[in-house]
Parts: structure tokens; sequence; C-alpha cells
């Protein structure tokens, strides 16, 4: 199909290049000339607007918006519908709090316009591995993008969940659910850290718990590149973010009287790593940093991207 990307930072750049890969046509439009310039590299067609971007699809005409949360996807939703009529399809791929999905649907209803949201999962990993789709919307507006879906996400990596706003919704939870596991991960290797008397190697730890162990998952085998000597590891500060999605997640369970004490800890646990900085921080803001991209703070106070990758075959 021919599809246009929105957005072409970390996700949206690599989704574009799995979707040329799987065959599919992209234009793809980013306020950035440089990532404009380096998607046509991969064999993109760039648009220097949203308008050019619209006159460069054909009907039925499908945009993916991958761009930050909030306002930015706001306004960008509100600027491409201009150029869209009806029968055409709008996708909102970021983390996107689940409740703005179907007053964005109801708005562009009027005109005609489909709307999908796009639960993603897969990080800077995608382009290889591919990504987890968690899909909400009518049947019309998501079939129009299926087989984008369907190239995008591994085998069985993907499912209409629901109508609109229940995508979101569950990539919400998900994310909830990630915050419980890396904080699990994370205060058991301080425990473990903390048995002197042991002289406990803890990265060959994190290694064999790869295989065979019930606690074995992506999120331990990152936590193990962290760990690898020459990572960096010890170089960032245990400060960890909370980007949204854990807090939605918990305040979604106290509407509904859900008890959800894991998640609602690890969310705590993220708040009381801005004062102190611990192994099991540095962890968490490690596995964040792995799977996400997302920037971690130095010991120096700057900021810094990617410094945890190790060098090599698996750079």
């Amino acid at each position: 199909m021919r599809i246009g990307m929105i957005g072409l930072g970390k996700m949206g750049a690599n989704m574009t290049e799995r979707l040329i890969a799987g065959g599919h046509e992209v234009v793809a439009f980013d306020l950035s000339a440089d990532a404009r310039k380096s998607a046509a590299e991969k064999g993109a067609e760039p648009a220097a607007s949203l308008a050019e971007l619209a006159a460069k699809l054909t009907s039925p005409r499908a945009a993916w918006v991958m761009v930050p949360a909030g306002e930015p996807t706001d306004s960008t939703i509100t600027e491409l519908a201009r150029h869209f009529e009806a029968g055409d399809v709008i996708v909102d791929g970021g983390n996107s709090n689940y409740k703005e999905a179907a007053p964005t649907a109801e708005r562009l209803a009027k005109s005609g316009i489909g709307f999908v949201d796009a639960g993603t999962s897969g990080g800077v990993w995608g382009l290889k591995e591919g990504y987890c789709l968690m899909v909400g919307g009518t049947k019309e507006s998501v079939s129009v993008v299926e087989p984008a879906f369907l190239t995008l996400a591994p085998e069985g990596g993907y499912a209409h969940v629901g109508p609109v706003g229940a995508g979101h919704f569950v990539k919400m939870v998900h994310n909830g659910i990630e915050y419980g596991l890396m904080q699990a991960y994370a205060e058991g290797f301080e425990i473990m850290s903390a048995a002197d008397e042991f002289s406990l190697d803890l990265h060959e730890i994190a290694s064999i718990w790869r295989y065979g162990s019930v606690v074995r998952s992506w999120l331990l085998e990152l936590l193990e590149r962290a760990m690898r000597p020459g990572a960096g590891l010890e170089d960032i500060s245990g400060v960890v973010v909370d980007s949204g999605e854990g807090r939605w997640t918990v305040e979604e369970a106290i509407d509904r009287a859900v008890p959800a004490p894991a998640i609602s800890a690890a969310l705590y646990a993220r708040f009381a790593s801005r004062d102190k900085d611990s192994l099991a921080d540095k962890l968490l803001a490690a596995m964040r940093n792995q799977f996400g991209g997302h920037a971690v703070t130095l010991e120096s106070g700057q900021a810094g991207m990617e410094t945890l990758t190790p060098r090599g075959d698996d750079s």
C-alpha cells in the first residue's frame, strides 16, 4: 500500500524503513529537513509539508502520525485533516492518552475521516524484530491500514483489540506492566549486589538467567546488555523518568477499584529515584535506554543517548 509517515524520529524512521522493506510505498514528512533526507535515502518519498504529503497519497489515503503525544499529535492531526477527505484514515501510533481517542475520532468523523489508535511497542529494536501492534478503531478504518500493520508486526504480533480508544488503553496497561517487571529485575539485582560475602558476578547471573529460567524475557536480555563490561552503566545516574503511561495505568486502577500494588509501587519508585542513586535505579534507566532509546542522565548531570550499547555486532 501507499502510506504517509509523519514523524521520523527513532520510531518513525525505523517504521518507514521496515514498511519499505516490506514492499510498501511511504511518503515521509518531518519538520527536520535532515530527517526527510535520511528517509529519502532509504527509499521513502519525502514531503516538505502535510499538504504535500496528502497530495502525494492515493485514495483511500492513510497517514501514520508518530510524533510526541499531546499537543504535537493533536495539532498534526488537525492540520492533516484539512487536507484529507471522506474515506481517508489517520493513525495515531504514539503514546497518547486513550481518553483522547474518542473525541478525536468524533471530530474527524464529521468530515468522514477515519481514525485508528495504534498502540505500538518495539522501541528502537522494531526495525529488525517488528512491532507489537494493539489497534483500536472501526473495522472499516482498520482494514484500510491493515496491510501496513501486518508488515510492521512480527507474525502473531498484531491484533485489532477493539473500538476507538482500545488500542491506546491496552498499550497504556502494557507500559504499566513494563514498569512492574523492570522494577522487580532492578530490585533483585540490588539485593544481590548487597550480598558482599558471595562476590557475585551480576552480569554472569543476568546472562545465565536468559536460558531456561522462568524469569527470562526480553527485558532481562536488555539488562544483561547494560551490565556488560564497558557498556557504560557506571557512568549514568539512577534518575528514572516516568513518561506518563505508568501514571495513567495507576489512575485507571484507582478509578476502577482494581488493586495494582506492584505497578503502583514501581511508579512511586521512579519518583523516589530523583532523590537517590542506586544500582536498581541505574538498571531501570539502562533498560529504558536499551529498549526505547530514552535519554539517560550521566553522573556529570548531562543527558546522554544510547551510551549503553556495546560496540560490535550488537551496536
